[in-house]
């Protein structure tokens, strides 16, 4: 019996050529983003995401090759989401001010919209991340962010509105941790201090404070 990370045989031209091949590997990393946000690289079914995709089992192989590497493309597929919606915040184009503003609150923003986002984190961090060590794409994806983020401060230190001590990494890594940690653990915190920190209006007010303390830090 195959397993779930070997193809079954290879897959017959009938079934090859019954969708387009865009069309498939789209459909089925939309079904595996959300099966793996779900239940993890481990929990996740090959069979699962196929029928998600409506489409034959065998494709899942034919074009990715086996689950894990799957999951690896579903995870370069979420980061490069982010990336590109970074990217185009065209933070360069900003005064440093409004620019690290824009950028934190698109950062909370994209967690609220995007929670398979965290779901997939969560999963590789208890792995140990061995797929995001193992991409050079998730690599290369990272380095544009950071000089942009870098080029900000320094141009926010120039002009007297931002610390000149700041690592952009560091700045990054903060920027991030201030929402992430919100959404990946809301449901302790919700329980913990008795609040109901999922709804609308809690969400809100979480964005004000996060934009708020990290331009804090930010300042001379």
């Amino acid at each position: 019996m195959a397993s779930e990370s070997s193809p079954p045989s290879p897959v017959p031209e009938r079934v090859r050529g019954q969708r387009d091949p865009e069309a498939t590997q789209r459909a089925l990393l939309a079904a595996a983003v959300a099966e793996f946000a779900e239940k993890g690289l481990a929990g996740a079914r090959v069979d699962e995401i196929a029928r998600r995709a409506s489409v034959n089992k065998q494709l899942v192989y034919h074009h990715f090759g086996s689950k894990e590497e799957l999951y690896r493309v579903a995870l370069e597929q979420v980061y490069a989401g982010i990336r590109a919606q970074e990217q185009a915040l065209q933070l360069g184009d900003l005064p440093p001010l409004m620019a690290m503003e824009r950028l934190i609150g698109f950062s909370f923003d994209y967690l609220v919209e995007h929670p398979e986002f965290v779901a997939l984190l969560n999963d590789e961090n208890r792995q140990g991340a061995p797929h995001v060590r193992g991409s050079g794409r998730l690599q290369e994806m990272q380095s544009p962010l950071i000089a942009l983020l870098g080029q900000t401060l320094e141009r926010g230190g120039q002009d007297g509105v931002f610390r000149t001590d700041m690592d952009p990494v560091d700045v990054y890594i903060s920027i991030a941790a201030l929402s992430y940690f919100y959404f990946s653990n809301n449901r302790t915190l919700s329980a913990i201090f008795g609040r109901e920190l999922s709804s609308a209006r809690a969400v809100s007010a979480r964005r004000r404070h996060v934009i708020a303390f990290a331009l804090a830090a930010l300042r001379p």
